[in-house]
């Protein structure tokens, strides 16, 4: 089954006072393009989780996001008492010396300066929190694949419906194109009794008829045609990995159809023709998305 290269993942896990989700969606793209917003805790194991991505998705412009939720009471800023009170005295000594006043509010300018409020310990990552925020990492791409899967389900039974209305419409046209010969030689002998006095070589005359049907015959067009979509059927059988596959099959397709157009001088063969381009284009635009 052919996969889709849209989809969405997500995944929480829990982890003392922590809640570290993980965020991966995807959309088309002719390459892998892998666009990551990593928690600076886990920054050291950016390259791990790309080649955990890269591994299972072969194409697609992917988003990917980890991050933390905390407890806010228990993630909040411890304030520097001793850094604070040398500021406080230092601002205090230079107001004594210099005349310059002493600010109105004390707490406000005072948690203001530098590093009062930063932490001055370093977190460290933990092999058991990494076991943790590995394990929504890994819960968020396997339920993007899922995803995918789902969507490609769905393109899988589009494609064939397309497929078999184009089978369909190159079945109508083979009556119109039997028919034809017969209108194209009475047109000219027709035409040829218009013009009083003339006299024609019948043989010639069917020599040129041969040639000319010759010139708007389509049976190799539809063989070929016939061939393509038997083709796009079997390479959506081989599974996922084939979307640059069925849309070079699309291609030929659409040569074939627009080669018939090209040679149908009747308006109902031509009407088909337009309609097997329509079921082409939607199966073109949708392509794009196989995986």
């Amino acid at each position: 089954m052919i996969q889709s290269m849209t989809g969405y993942g997500k995944a929480t896990v829990a982890y003392k006072d922590k809640k570290i989700s993980a965020e991966i969606k995807s959309l088309n793209s002719k390459q892998l393009d892998l666009q990551t917003r990593i928690a600076p805790l886990y920054r050291e194991k950016e390259m791990e989780i790309r080649q955990m991505i890269t591994t299972q998705l072969e194409r697609g412009k992917v988003d990917f996001s980890l991050w933390i939720e905390k407890d806010t009471g228990v993630d909040a800023t411890p304030i520097n008492a001793a850094l604070l009170q040398n500021y406080y005295q230092q601002l205090k000594s230079i107001s004594e010396r210099t005349g310059i006043p002493e600010p109105q509010d004390w707490m406000q300018t005072l948690t203001r300066m530098p590093d009062v409020l930063t932490k001055t310990d370093q977190e460290v990552l933990s092999d058991e929190e990494w076991a943790a925020a590995r394990q929504a990492v890994v819960a968020a791409i396997e339920a993007l694949v899922s995803f995918r899967r789902q969507e490609g389900a769905a393109l899988e039974k589009k494609f064939s419906e397309k497929i078999d209305n184009i089978e369909r419409l190159l079945a109508e046209i083979e009556p119109y194109e039997k028919s034809r010969v017969e209108k194209i030689r009475q047109r000219i002998v027709d035409g040829l009794l218009q013009i009083p006095g003339v006299d024609y070589d019948k043989n010639r005359l069917e020599q040129e008829l041969i040639y000319y049907i010759e010139k708007l015959d389509i049976s190799e067009e539809k063989q070929r045609l016939t061939n393509h979509l038997k083709y796009f059927r079997e390479t959506m059988a081989d599974g996922h990995g084939q979307g640059k596959k069925l849309g070079f099959i699309a291609q030929e397709m659409g040569r074939e159809i627009n080669t018939t157009g090209s040679k149908s001088n009747q308006a109902e063969m031509q009407n088909i023709v337009v309609q097997m381009k329509d079921e082409l284009e939607q199966i073109k635009e949708q392509v794009l998305n196989a995986l």
